[in-house]
């Protein structure tokens, strides 16, 4: 269970949702239990989960707590009756809590004793092979999110790099002005973003690591464009989903929190894209308390917490169909202008 979350969950509930003749796990999802213990919150869990299965037509679920008893067992009251009165099979229901489990199914002692059946969550082969595959389970939620935190001896370089980036974009703005009368001035910033941050993704594709600091802060200042962040938002081609993480965690850790909700909304949706909800979760929560009104990253946290599977994390459009889109809305140039 760590390692299809990416962390070792505690005060919390995680439900598995199966189907299939193989009885493949097709969901995970996770909620913080109440506490104080609440028994409104505790039936709100229970109606969500039931509606997300329900939607994904998974008939059978296991649902493992983990936290004290007089937590877990209070939402299990409500999460156990619902599930069955939608009609899911429920395989077990478990309650973890300081390396030991009991089963709320079970009542042979000789199979689950009162005192709980104690286990070594790095012990099993399965642990063993998700580790080895790439699914490394950080030691809590918190260790999780601080794989982005910022990182600080760049914080002063980088703040540097970002006067640049501006002074690059007065003088393209100035050249714009000289240019036209009355067009998008902006234009000219969106057109050398879209060139950057293609480049970036290319390279990022090719394993290679964006370390330029200015080009960092250059990408950073030109996707608050929205022509520049849907461009990149039309390259996330899920088939090169670890190269796309790689590159958006990067400039999440790199950038200040101005800069920081493009970036940390886009790293959100290919961590959506390839089934890491905790990721993506924690992006959202970047992106959100840098900007709580940033569009893009609302729409994929109302996403996620309606449990909404990664093959609902589809492309909405081709770059050329986003530039497109954005050509049709660009003001015309002047007529005096056109002939020249």
């Amino acid at each position: 269970m760590p390692h299809l979350l990416g962390f070792h969950p505690a005060n919390s509930l995680v439900l598995l949702g199966i189907s299939g003749p193989h009885g493949r796990i097709r969901l995970a999802f996770r909620y913080d239990l109440p506490e104080p213990p609440d028994a409104g919150l505790s039936a709100d869990i229970a109606a969500h989960a039931g509606a997300v299965l329900d939607r994904e037509h998974l008939t059978v679920a296991i649902v493992i707590g983990y936290g004290e008893g007089r937590s877990v067992t209070g939402v299990i009251d409500e999460v156990l009756p619902a599930l069955r009165s939608a009609d899911i099979i429920v395989h077990d229901v478990l309650r973890v809590h300081d390396g030991r489990y009991w089963s709320y199914l079970c009542s042979d002692p000789q199979c689950c004793p009162p005192e709980g059946r104690t286990y070594d969550p790095a012990g099993h082969p399965a642990a063993a092979a998700l580790e080895a595959a790439g699914l490394a389970a950080r030691a809590n939620r918190a260790a999780l999110a601080g794989t982005l935190a910022r990182a600080t001896e760049a914080i002063e370089p980088m703040a540097q790099a970002v006067d640049r980036a501006r002074r690059r974009a007065a003088k393209l703005i100035e050249e714009s002005l000289h240019a036209t009368e009355d067009g998008d001035v902006l234009q000219s910033i969106a057109d050398a973003g879209r060139r950057s941050v293609r480049l970036a993704v290319t390279s990022s594709r090719r394993g290679k690591e964006l370390t330029d600091l200015d080009e960092i802060a250059w990408i950073g200042f030109a996707l608050t464009d929205l022509r520049v962040r849907d461009d990149a938002w039309a390259r996330m081609d899920p088939r090169f989903n670890d190269a796309h993480q790689r590159l958006w965690a990067h400039l999440v850790r790199m950038l200040p929190a101005e800069f920081v909700p493009a970036p940390a909304s886009l790293l959100a949706f290919t961590a959506w894209q390839s089934g890491d909800g905790a990721l993506a979760s924690i992006a959202i929560e970047r992106a959100l308390s840098a900007d709580p009104e940033y569009s893009m990253a609302k729409l994929i946290a109302e996403a996620l917490q309606a449990g909404l599977p990664p093959s609902a994390a589809r492309l909405p459009m081709s770059p050329k169909q986003v530039a497109a889109t954005y050509a049709k809305h660009r003001k015309p140039a002047p007529s005096s202008r056109r002939g020249r």
